[in-house]
């Protein structure tokens, strides 16, 4: 049931900071703003707020850790400009975009899982040839043949065609990743081919499963970043666990800020 604006009793703008630690300025400015209704003035020219002001505000800052402040600011303005669809457009593109996050973490864990798998597989080769019969072929089969005079390669390395071959890629794409920094083959010195070390493969098999799973260049590079300052794959557990959590706080904050902007919209007159 909504209330007329003009019969609700009166609040001051200190009433309203008081109840969220803010300052009085801050009140004004988001009426400024547009995320609050236009207050009534007093005779005296006084700004009078009314509950409606208090439950926008409410609204305005429970919306805030689940979309963040621009967006947060845009869907208030759309509500109060009388916009509804738009601001439920905003809300929309915010879940979408915790739905993609979601899945990128999702891709991240089975790219990890599969680079384990591998890892556990070169581990195998490594304790004789009953293991490697047991658990297939190694990764260091990989490297196919030897470029003729490059220096004789250690255990794990691999060249650029035998790799690109393994993962079905071609060589200019490993070409191009390495040219964004997502991967760093270091260079034979006799002949300047690159050599695909196990740290090297690691970053392209993680840059391809992420690839496959539809995200950009830009999105793999900090993952990247945080494995090699993480110097392997273990200590990313704790990255992923925390990772996990902070959506699962953008989720329930978002069903919150839905809530209040739902009381919001049912005191409008």
């Amino acid at each position: 049931m909504t209330q007329n604006p003009q019969s609700a009793p009166r609040l001051r703008p200190i009433d309203l900071a008081r109840e969220h630690g803010l300052s009085t300025q801050a009140v004004r400015n988001y009426e400024d703003a547009g995320i609050l209704p236009a207050a009534v003035r007093t005779p005296a020219g006084y700004r009078a707020y009314t509950g409606l002001h208090a439950q926008a505000l409410r609204a305005f800052l429970a919306l805030i850790p689940g979309h963040g402040h621009p967006v947060a600011t845009a869907i208030m303005r759309a509500v109060n400009d009388g916009a509804d669809a738009d601001a439920f457009g905003l809300i929309d593109e915010s879940h979408a975009q915790l739905l993609d996050d979601r899945r990128t973490l999702q891709a991240v864990e089975r790219a990890l899982r599969d680079l384990e798998s591998a890892t556990s597989a070169t581990s195998a080769a490594a304790a004789g040839p009953a293991r490697v019969a047991a658990s297939g072929p190694s990764p260091g089969s990989m490297r196919g043949y030897v470029p003729r005079g490059t220096s004789a390669p250690r255990t794990g390395d691999t060249f650029i065609g035998p790799l690109a071959a393994q993962l079905r890629l071609r060589p200019a794409t490993l070409r191009t990743w390495e040219r964004s920094g997502l991967v760093r083959p270091r260079r034979d010195p006799q002949t300047g081919y690159r050599v695909y070390d196990e740290a090297a493969v690691r970053d392209v098999k993680l840059t391809h499963q992420l690839r496959r799973g539809g995200y950009l260049l830009e999105q793999i590079a900090p993952l990247i970043a945080q494995v090699r300052s993480a110097g392997g794959l273990e200590p990313l557990e704790a990255a992923l666990r925390d990772w996990h959590g902070r959506l699962s706080d953008r989720g329930r904050a978002m069903l919150a800020g839905a809530a209040a902007l739902q009381a919001y919209l049912d005191q409008r007159p």
